[in-house]
């Protein structure tokens, strides 16, 4: 599994996770839909932080590799699909945060599902089409220039990332992640910066 599936497996579990918290949201919660909130922040940046970076940095590497720009052009078009359900899920869950009542809930939770109807056959078009290049091309120098590329953030934002994505997986999904980062780095950036995922986020999940 290339780290771009393990990713991938996140965006689809916080949806579900997502479906299922609003569905049951109790009315005039102000500390759940708080909470929700948080959830909501970290998940709305890691979606537009993958998909940006994979047009400015995935798809000319993956180009370079074999990869024809009408697949290319037809994963951007996805993603501006997706952008619109994006816009109108946050709108949804800035209401909710706001007035929590069972009312913007159930309204939150049906953007939510169309975000995730969108996002998921993306998702599943995606690794039809690019996972096994992914896969047959793990040591071509312009997919490893790619991973180095994605590499470079702050300790702080790749200690929320590597959090985030580990949380749920399955072994088979961890096994994705620990393949594609060394393990002093998965330790020291998730184990110390990754604390306010699992302070601020995480215990949405939990609840």
């Amino acid at each position: 599994m290339s780290m771009n599936k393990a990713i991938h497996a996140a965006f689809r579990r916080d949806l579900d996770r997502f479906l299922d918290a609003l569905g049951r949201f109790p009315d005039g919660d102000r500390a759940r839909a708080a909470q929700l909130g948080r959830a909501w922040d970290n998940f709305d940046l890691q979606l537009t932080r993958h998909h940006e970076g994979e047009h400015a940095i995935a798809w000319p590497a993956l180009s370079k590799v074999g990869v024809g720009q009408e697949v290319l052009d037809q994963m951007d078009a996805e993603h501006d699909v997706m952008a619109e359900r994006l816009v109108a899920a946050r709108g949804a869950m800035a209401a909710l945060r706001s007035q929590p009542t069972a009312a913007n809930a159930a309204t939150a939770r049906t953007a939510m599902s169309e975000l995730r109807t969108v996002t998921v056959e993306h998702l599943d078009h995606e690794e039809r089409e690019i996972e096994p290049v992914y896969l047959e091309k793990h040591d071509d120098p312009a997919i490893k220039a790619m991973g180095r590329a994605f590499g470079k953030v702050g300790a702080k934002e790749g200690g929320v990332f590597f959090a985030w994505v580990a949380d749920g997986a399955t072994p088979e999904e961890r096994a994705g992640i620990n393949q594609n980062v060394p393990a002093p780095v998965r330790a020291i950036i998730g184990g110390i910066f990754g604390r306010s995922y699992r302070n601020d986020v995480a215990p949405a999940w939990r609840s």
